[in-house]
């Protein structure tokens, strides 16, 4: 996303081994989970998913985020303009600074001082507020994928998966090849048991406009280019 939200994280890695896959996923209700879990304890593959990738990659995720985007947007704004008007104290107080007088100095150098930390905390409340909605966006999207991870795993003889989002070392995963992820299979389950479509790609005329080619400075062609006659033969001289 493009949407300058803070950054979501999971709450902790999930390592599912097959002896507690149920432990490891959040609220699991689903009543094949148990078997589902028992029946995965025979497997021995190793997989990997990368969770955080997984939840934004969705129908749903992508709806939802966006649309907290949208949300948040006045919020940005808001703080744009707080930014700028301290950022013209500041820049008042450096080009007519030494021809204040002390107080009149003094006052200026207090209302930025305050209007600084206004801003600080007003930035720091939305930073924790956009990521307390991410968050509850993520842990609801994971909630219904759990139970799709331990039925994946279980149908394909998984013993042990692990989530990359953190890449090593904050990790548990130092290296893993594409063929073992199960990212993408469990993206398209959870798109297909949602039943949200995916979000309409944005017409290409919302993007900032270029110049279109025909706009474009012309280069002649060599066609194009003005015509130079062939030499004419020499008159004969009579």
């Amino acid at each position: 996303m493009t949407s300058k939200l803070a950054r979501f994280f999971l709450s902790a890695a999930l390592v599912l081994p097959a002896a507690a896959q149920e432990a490891a996923l959040p609220a699991a209700p689903s009543a094949a989970a148990p078997s589902a879990a028992t029946a995965a304890a025979s497997g021995s593959r190793l997989g990997t998913i990368n969770l955080e990738q997984a939840i934004f990659a969705t129908n749903e995720g992508q709806r939802d985020f966006d649309q907290l985007s949208k949300k948040l947007e006045p919020k940005q704004t808001e703080l744009k303009g707080m930014n700028d008007e301290v950022e013209s104290l500041k820049k008042q107080l450096s080009t007519q600074g030494d021809k204040l007088n002390d107080e009149a100095r003094g006052t200026l150098v207090k209302q930025i001082e305050e209007k600084q930390k206004k801003l600080e905390r007003a930035v720091q409340d939305a930073r924790d507020d956009a990521q307390n909605q991410q968050n509850e966006i993520g842990q609801r999207i994971l909630q219904k994928m759990g139970p799709m991870i331990v039925k994946f795993a279980a149908d394909n003889g998984f013993g042990v998966i692990l989530d990359t989002s953190s890449p090593w070392p904050q990790g548990p995963v130092l290296w893993a090849g594409p063929s073992v992820d199960i990212t993408k299979p469990i993206v398209e389950a959870y798109n297909l048991a949602s039943g949200v479509p995916a979000p309409t790609p944005r017409p290409a005329a919302a993007r900032p406009a270029t110049t279109p080619p025909a706009a474009k400075p012309t280069t002649a062609a060599p066609a194009a280019k003005p015509a130079t006659p062939p030499a004419a033969p020499p008159k004969s001289q009579n």
